[in-house]
């Protein structure tokens, strides 16, 4: 079973991805969930934005880096959304990697990233936060690079299509997109 390192989105660290840790414990996995906001959660992404920015970058990733101190290297790093960014963060730090899990939002591929690494990826079509243009280029530039995607789209579900909590759930993509973690994790 692989150890999981799952980075919240924007608006902290909620029900959202409790829920998908235990979803993933009780298949077996080892999984953490750093609290990046130290315990504030925040009802909009406007507010999330806010709070990142009074942190900083910088704190972030330290805090991201210290809550992954003592894990194995090996661990498989994902995020929900801006928490995919914190991932790849790690990812360039960390290229020892057993697979990168990128929910709700492309991120930079790192220059160190190992040959064939597996990385799945899960986005809305379309996304508001990432046009199409946008993920285009990316895939372009990830079919270049060593790494080994599976990418998936899912239509006309919301940004945050995963998070029951919000207006952009959508139950089937989610199910599908659970599947499809499972399956990627079980081959690691």
């Amino acid at each position: 079973m692989a150890t999981v390192i799952l980075f919240h989105s924007i608006r902290g660290l909620r029900a959202l991805e409790r829920d998908a840790a235990a979803r993933l414990r009780a298949l077996g996995h080892s999984v953490i969930t750093p609290d990046l906001f130290g315990g504030q959660v925040v009802g909009s992404v406007d507010e999330g934005f806010a709070l990142k920015d009074a942190i900083g970058w910088r704190g972030l990733c330290e805090r991201a880096e210290a809550a992954v101190a003592g894990q194995p290297v090996s661990a498989v790093l994902g995020g929900f959304s801006f928490g995919a960014a914190i991932a790849s963060h790690l990812w360039e730090r960390r290229p020892q990697t057993s697979g990168v899990l990128l929910l709700h939002s492309i991120v930079g591929i790192p220059e160190n990233a190992r040959d064939g690494v597996p990385v799945q990826l899960h986005l809305a079509d379309p996304d508001i936060y990432e046009p199409a243009e946008d993920v285009a280029e990316w895939l372009a530039l990830a079919g270049r690079s060593a790494i080994a995607l599976e990418d998936f789209t899912y239509p006309g579900a919301g940004h945050l299509y995963t998070d029951a909590s919000l207006p952009d759930y959508d139950a089937e993509a989610t199910r599908l997109t659970w599947s499809r973690v499972e399956r990627f994790l079980a081959g690691l």
